[in-house]
């Protein structure tokens, strides 16, 4: 059977890609297509936003992606855009599965003009074998990851604690994805996104009876024994400046 598609073009985004000291310092700007071959059937007939795709949240997890990423080879980047497109979803962030996905993706200024170097992919769910990790908090579901960089969805359990944490060797920024989580004991609203410097300590807690989810990426790549509890009185723990997203 022949899917439909469902497009989001023309997405721009200042983001960090690139291999030489000037792009790894200086953000630039890109500009993303993707197309999404799904059933939309069960959208049409249900009339709710829960049974497609949102748009809004979508462009907002893409620019996320890209910016937290700051992924130093275009492939990189895109095979990151579609793997995350393909990922099942979560019992928090309801949609329809993708089978495929096509994901272009432009640096406009790289060439000064005189060119635009752009990459161009198809991906199949079938491309993608998904690790799941289990923690006692929930699970990780290693969406895709090179030596400098990991993505991650990290799934909390209902009524669960993802413990006071640092990291020492690795930076980490993290979009938050459900409605129902808290950080630093305190509500958190799903859309925005906080970068933990090395050394930052951090906490998650699912408070509600539905497992909840947070966008994860780790420069460089998770590092297990990099992940170090710390016990920290909750009243002194503080956040960092939120970006929000969608």
């Amino acid at each position: 059977m022949k899917l439909d598609r469902l497009s989001l073009t023309g997405m721009r985004f200042d983001c960090i890609v690139g291999l030489f000291d000037f792009e790894r310092n200086t953000p630039q700007p890109v500009e993303l297509d993707v197309t999404l071959h799904l059933d939309t059937r069960p959208a049409a007939r249900a009339g709710k936003l829960a049974s497609t795709v949102d748009y809004s949240r979508l462009l907002g997890e893409l620019r996320f992606v890209l910016v937290a990423g700051r992924f130093r080879l275009l492939e990189s980047a895109a095979e990151a855009v579609g793997a995350w497109l393909l990922a099942p979803p979560s019992q928090d962030v309801p949609r329809p599965a993708v089978e495929a996905v096509d994901v272009k993706l432009k640096k406009l200024v790289a060439l000064s003009g005189a060119a635009v170097p752009t990459l161009e992919i198809h991906r199949t769910r079938a491309d993608f074998t998904m690790v799941t990790e289990t923690k006692t908090f929930g699970f990780v579901d290693v969406i895709f990851e090179t030596r400098e960089c990991g993505v991650y969805r990290e799934r909390i359990s209902p009524r669960t604690v993802l413990p006071t944490h640092v990291h020492q060797h690795l930076d980490e920024s993290e979009l938050v994805l459900g409605d129902g989580l808290w950080l630093q004991h305190a509500p958190v609203a799903a859309g925005l996104a906080h970068t933990w410097p090395r050394g930052f300590p951090h906490r998650y807690e699912n408070v509600t009876d539905l497992e909840q989810s947070f966008l994860c990426i780790d420069r460089p790549a998770f590092i297990p024994t990099d992940e170090v509890e710390v016990a920290v009185p909750l009243d002194k723990l503080t956040r960092t400046e939120s970006v929000r997203f969608f």
